[in-house]
């Protein structure tokens, strides 16, 4: 799948199948978070894959409004020391995550982190030390249903030279 593609495809996905995911397949996914865009190429992130279930498990809990979480194989949580430019750093690598799942075929969904009152909860229960931030959990898996969320039209979006 080419890039153009996995962006207009790509749509958050909520359903997973039981089948897991190859660790090759993880650990190229977080080689494509890496390679995102960093301001001043500070690299502030660190990512730690998830996919034991009872860590899921503990981790749906603490956010609360993601119980979905508990049907994927698989999440990958992007950490970041918070320097100035970080949650923009911390998007673009998120970001690539979910284009890259979608090129290997998984569906994905992006769980918020950053500045949300469990985030600290979290970042302790990964072991992170003190100095990072809980970004965002992208959780992981084969889909279980078809995503079908519309996106607005191009031309409902789309201004040229002014608003």
């Amino acid at each position: 799948m080419d890039a153009i593609e996995a962006i207009k495809t790509r749509r958050s996905v909520r359903a997973y199948q039981q089948r897991p995911i190859s660790r090759d397949i993880l650990k190229d996914l977080v080689d494509c978070g890496r390679l995102a865009p960093t301001a001043m190429n500070q690299q502030p992130w660190e990512f730690v894959v998830v996919t034991d279930a009872s860590l899921l498990r503990r981790l749906a809990e603490l956010i609360g409004h993601a119980q979905f979480m508990l049907t994927a194989p698989a999440a990958i949580v992007v950490l970041c020391k918070p320097l100035n430019w970080y949650v923009e750093d911390a998007s673009a690598a998120t970001q690539n995550l979910l284009l890259a799942a979608q090129a290997h075929g998984l569906g994905s969904c992006w769980v918020a982190g950053d500045k949300q009152p469990y985030a600290d909860a979290v970042r302790q229960a990964l072991g992170a030390p003190e100095g990072y931030v809980f970004f965002s959990l992208v959780t992981l898996g084969y889909p279980a249903e078809a995503a079908s969320k519309d996106k607005r039209p191009l031309d409902q979006v789309l201004h040229w030279e002014r608003f």
